[in-house]
């Protein structure tokens, strides 16, 4: 069981190692360490391909998830049956897109990049922000792990959500 990371993107020098010991971090905050999450860094062609395939937009993003349970409500931890089940899907990160929101805001890449990882953590766990009370809902959720994450840390990461107007 664990974090299955894997880079596919060249553009971006990224730390594995350093990103892997921050979500082990949020998997701790959540409760999660018996699920299997996998972690698929890519560049920004590629996050538009599957953007436009899975929501219609056609433009790259920060992030995109794949929950295994599709429909968790939110705050509800899944419960496996089988061994096989241990997983909560995938997140997908647009490292290109995250680096150049880091360059515009004078923020450090890699506690941006665990910052929406714990968005995309967030959407495999049933929040979801299409509506103003969903989005003030999962916001406080990644208020919340990121707080725990700050404290555990002694980093200072914020969620990067933007208002639901600016769905992810």
């Amino acid at each position: 069981m664990g974090i299955v990371l894997r880079n596919l993107q060249k553009q971006v020098p990224l730390r594995r190692a350093r990103l892997r010991k921050d979500v082990d971090t949020l998997r701790h905050i959540l409760g999660i360490q018996k699920f299997d999450l996998g972690i698929v860094c890519v560049d920004n062609h590629r996050i538009q391909q599957i953007n436009n395939i899975y929501r219609k937009k056609n433009e790259p993003t920060d992030v995109l998830s794949f929950p295994f349970y599709e429909d968790l409500r939110p705050g509800k931890m899944p419960l496996p049956l089988h061994r096989d089940e241990h997983n909560l899907g995938d997140i997908f990160l647009g490292v290109e897109f995250v680096m150049k929101e880091c360059k515009e805001g004078s923020l450090d890449l890699h506690g941006a990049l665990t910052a929406v990882t714990a968005h995309g953590i967030c959407h495999l766990l049933g929040y979801r922000h299409e509506t103003e009370e969903e989005w003030t809902e999962m916001l406080q959720r990644e208020n919340y792990i990121l707080n725990e994450y700050n404290r555990l840390t002694g980093r200072n990461l914020e969620p990067l959500m933007k208002r639901c107007s600016q769905d992810r």
